[in-house]
């Protein structure tokens, strides 16, 4: 059995929190096991002391869309809080929002992926907390991807944006609370923090393997499947091609009216070592976002072996196919892409403006892998210094 850090807490509450107020950075997946919300539970094991929350981009309840579709500051209706929103007209937290407060709590689902902007909402707290000196209490759960796998370049500084902030890979194999432990120590936030962590996770666990409940952290992230492609297939979302955004399987479908499958199939076989994962040729029609109401062609993308699949590499190698067979009408998106409105977003994504001239030049997926593996060693040993589980 896995116990969640908020289990953890609320099990054995620790000392120092008495008499605290306490925040809290939650959404509607920041539950036990038993589905009761993490709220709740603080409600009722420190009555009286939690005085506010904290919502990541998507709202409270995952209700809000892709990028820069704001949610305002609210009130919860259960507990009569404040309920700030920290994807609004600004995401960085205000001293007014922390005079409310001693502790910041956070107990947010991360899905393990360097563009899912949960990690940076949780840094520019960290950051908030070290200037205006409170303390934070992170509450850990699992990386739905495992702990063992890295994948990806490391993220150039003049990419960064509200999609990469840090030098990190695209699949960074840390839990929320390890990525704290890094960003506030290695990459000298300098906050007060202490992480809380599960007991009974283990590195090689995917999400299937806990037992756990999945509930879903945003809108596009319906099961753990997405999870497991969604460091690959979010690619799309800087390009003209459907990532699957307005059907039931986003990330695990994509296409685009102009795809011919066994066009794309053939040229895939001689591109790069795929495996894990099988390409399954369909025909879907986007209900909104990208294509709404046109009949695309396109892949499901059915994962065999996860142990074995390499998502980044995947999906880099189908966008490489993609803009050699279709150049008159594959683009990229223009900006704006999460506030930044100059910079082409599918550099923002990538992190690195050479993978995508390299991309394009038709640069060999194995030898692009390869050129980036001293930059995950590198990385391996920083993650290393923060990990607490075997």
């Amino acid at each position: 059995m896995i116990s969640l850090g908020i289990e953890q807490l609320i099990l054995s509450p620790l000392p120092w929190l008495s008499n605290q107020r306490l925040g809290l950075l939650c959404n509607q997946a920041s539950t036990a096991s038993n589905l009761l919300h993490s709220r709740d539970l603080l409600v009722n094991s420190f009555p009286g002391q939690l005085t506010c929350l904290f919502t990541p981009q998507h709202g409270f309840f995952s209700e809000k869309q892709d990028n820069m579709i704001e949610s305002g500051h609210s009130f919860d209706a259960p507990t009569s809080l404040p309920v700030y929103s920290l994807y609004s007209r600004a995401r960085r937290p205000t001293r007014e929002m922390f005079d409310l407060f001693d502790v910041l709590v956070i107990d947010l689902f991360d899905v393990g992926t360097r563009v899912y902007t949960f990690l940076y909402t949780m840094a520019y707290c960290l950051e908030a907390a070290a200037r205006f000196n409170k303390k934070v209490l992170v509450l850990d759960r699992p990386n739905p991807l495992g702990g063992e796998k890295v994948e990806g370049n490391i993220i150039r500084e003049e990419c960064f944006s509200f999609v990469g902030l840090y030098p990190i890979p695209m699949r960074h194999g840390l839990t929320f609370g390890e990525l704290a432990l890094l960003l506030n120590n290695h990459f000298n936030i300098g906050a007060d923090l202490e992480v809380l962590p599960m007991q009974g996770w283990q590195r090689h666990m995917l999400y299937r393997d806990t037992g756990l409940p999945w509930v879903f952290p945003s809108p596009n992230m319906p099961s753990p499947a997405t999870a497991l492609v969604y460091p690959g297939q979010v690619l799309w979302e800087g390009t003209n091609i459907s990532e699957g955004r307005g059907t039931c399987m986003p990330f695990e479908l994509f296409g685009a009216p102009f795809f011919v499958h066994d066009e794309i199939l053939r040229q895939i076989e001689k591109n790069a070592a795929l495996p894990g994962c099988y390409l399954r040729p369909l025909i879907f029609e986007p209900t909104s976002n990208k294509w709404a109401g046109q009949t695309c062609r396109g892949f499901q993308v059915h994962i065999t072996d996860p142990a074995i699949f390499r998502p980044y590499r995947t999906s880099l190698a189908l966008l490489q196919v993609v803009m050699r067979l279709y150049p008159d009408v594959f683009a990229y998106k223009k900006p704006p892409y999460e506030y930044e409105y100059e910079r082409l977003p599918m550099d923002l994504i990538l992190g690195d403006r050479q993978v995508r001239q390299a991309l394009e030049q038709g640069e060999n997926i194995m030898d692009l892998e390869n050129s980036w593996q001293n930059d995950l060693d590198v990385f391996e040993k920083l993650r290393r210094e923060v990990f607490l589980y075997n």
